[in-house]
């Protein structure tokens, strides 16, 4: 193993418990988001600021594969929607696909979402625009942790 896959995989690794922590949080204020309260918007701002890190984070790490590994990093107004793309394609002689096309349809949600938080005020977010994320969160993220570790391995074995 190359120094530079060493250091990519140990980001690799430590992104994924930072993720961990970001999923945990939005999915421990998610019912509190739900309920109507006084404190409610609170709980909203929360779920939807994790779900804006949970996918920033994944984003950061196929960035940083697209960099070291395909040496190709998209450009232009849709790098974003791209550069997820890619990440989902196979390299013969340089890489696997890191994630399924199925996941790349379900991150896609996220992004969009990331987008939108990005751009609105909080008290605009509603909690009905959160839940289907919010379903499909802990499933997506049991798929995304071990296609990223799968990815790791295969780094490992170069």
């Amino acid at each position: 193993m190359t120094a530079p896959h060493g250091e990519l995989i140990e980001r690799i690794r430590g992104e994924l418990q930072e993720l961990e922590g970001v999923v945990q949080r939005a999915l421990r204020a998610w019912p509190k988001a739900q309920r109507t309260s006084a404190e409610q918007e609170f709980y909203i701002d929360s779920v939807a600021l994790n779900l804006q890190s949970f996918y920033a984070g994944v984003e950061r790490l196929f960035e940083l594969i697209a960099r070291r590994i395909d040496q190709a990093l998209p450009v232009g107004e849709t790098w974003h929607r791209d550069l997820l793309s890619q990440m989902a394609q196979d390299f013969p002689d340089t890489r696997p696909a890191v994630i399924s096309h199925d996941n790349v349809l379900a991150l896609d949600k996220f992004r969009r979402f990331r987008h939108l938080v990005h751009n609105v005020y909080a008290m605009n977010l509603q909690p009905d625009k959160m839940t289907e994320l919010m379903t499909s969160l802990p499933v997506l993220w049991a798929k995304l942790r071990d296609e990223f570790l799968a990815f790791a391995s295969f780094l490992e074995e170069l």
